[in-house]
Order: C-alpha cells, then structure tokens, then sequence
C-alpha cells in the first residue's frame, strides 16, 4: 500500500514470523481492544513502568482506550505516525510506534516499542523492528530511522544491537519517561547503511550467526 493511499485509510495490516518461528501480526488498536490492552498494561506495570513516557504537566483525567484509539488514528491519517499493536497467536502481547514522521528533505522517523514480559527473549519485537523499518524504507520512502533508548533499558539496547543500529551518543535529559527528564541513547540506520539488505535480511543473519555461537560453545549447565 502506497503512502497517499494509506493517509486516506489507515488499516494496515503487517505480518512475518520470528527466527524462532513465531507468527507476528501488527495492526492498529481498536476500540475492542480496550479490556484486553488495559489488562496486559496492568499485568506488566513493573516491567513496564520504568521505561514508559510520562508528562512534566500533570494530566486533568487518565486517557481512555477510545482517547488513545482516536489519537493514533488521527496521528495516522495525518501522516505523522504508525501506531501498532503486536499480536501473537491471536493475543496482544505489545506495542510498536512509528512516530515523528517527517518527509520532504529530512524523510525521518523515530521508532519505540514494548513487549510484555512473558513474551520478552522470543524474537518478537526484533521482528517488528525490522518489519516496520523495512515498510518504512520501501514504502514510504524514508531515509532515516531513529530509536532512542534509556542506557539502563538492557533488553530494548538488544533489540537494536541485533539489527545493527549504529550508536550515536548520549542524549542528556531527553524525554520526560517515569516522572523526570531522562537521559536516552540514540540509535539509528539509513538506507545507505543497508547497503542494498533489508532489516529482515539483518534479523536473520544475526540469528544464524547467535545460534552458530551457541551450536559451538556447546551445551551449558
């Protein structure tokens, strides 16, 4: 689907399977989705709660699941966003966002994303990571991908290093995450960095190469 023609109807629907060969669907939330994704939120607050952005200014009310569901779609049919849901096996077990969108002579975008923690350690985020980008970079035409981090955040650094984002530095006080301005590294990829793969290409052979280590190294106690 061609960009102009997804700004007029934003229901994207993206599939692929894990290395491990796990079945991933990413699609948009719905309203439906609320008891489900509001559950999932509260099953995983402490995994979650460190790294989830927050607001200097104090909100007036909590953000309803049809707020959250108009927002994106409104951030979506404008152009400026992605907002995804990550499903497996009919479940939702996270969330990746494509946000800060921006054509013209910059063609960027940043990426964040979350996983419940049962789901953690799978495949699956790298997965939507690299599906995601590649839909970015093919069909809309971006140049540049960017995913900013917290230096304590070791499973979301893991996700990148497995894609082979490069490390741009630290970032002082860059986002408002878990009550106060956080610190963030900042990673990212161009097509240039590609050099004619895609990101499902470097998904797979970082698994190949990650599975050979451990074939070598042999059973551990």
């Amino acid at each position: 689907m061609r960009w102009g023609r997804q700004r007029e109807h934003w229901s994207l629907v993206l599939t692929a399977t894990t290395p491990q060969g796990v079945p991933i669907l990413l699609r948009p939330l719905r309203p439906e989705d609320g008891d489900e994704y509001s559950s999932l939120r509260a099953l995983n607050r402490h995994w979650l709660g460190r790294w989830d952005a927050t607001s200097p200014v104090p909100a007036t009310a909590p953000r309803t699941i049809e707020d959250l569901v108009d927002f994106y779609q409104s951030e979506a049919l404008a152009g400026r966003m992605l907002p995804f849901v990550i499903e497996t096996s009919g479940r939702l077990v996270g969330q990746l966002n494509v946000s800060n969108i921006v054509l013209g002579s910059f063609r960027s975008c940043t990426v964040g994303y979350w996983v419940a923690q049962a789901n953690a350690g799978k495949g699956i985020v790298p997965t939507a990571l690299a599906l995601v980008a590649d839909h970015a970079f093919t069909e809309l035409g971006l140049h540049r991908i960017e995913v900013n981090i917290r230096p304590e955040n070791t499973a979301s650094l893991a996700v990148v290093r497995k894609l082979g984002f490069r490390d741009e530095g630290l970032r002082p006080r860059m986002l408002h995450i878990d009550g106060d301005w956080r610190d963030h590294r900042s990673f990212a990829l161009t097509t240039e960095d590609l050099e004619g793969a895609t990101f499902m290409d470097r998904l797979t052979h970082s698994s190949q190469q990650s599975l050979g280590r451990h074939t070598a190294e042999g059973p551990t106690a």
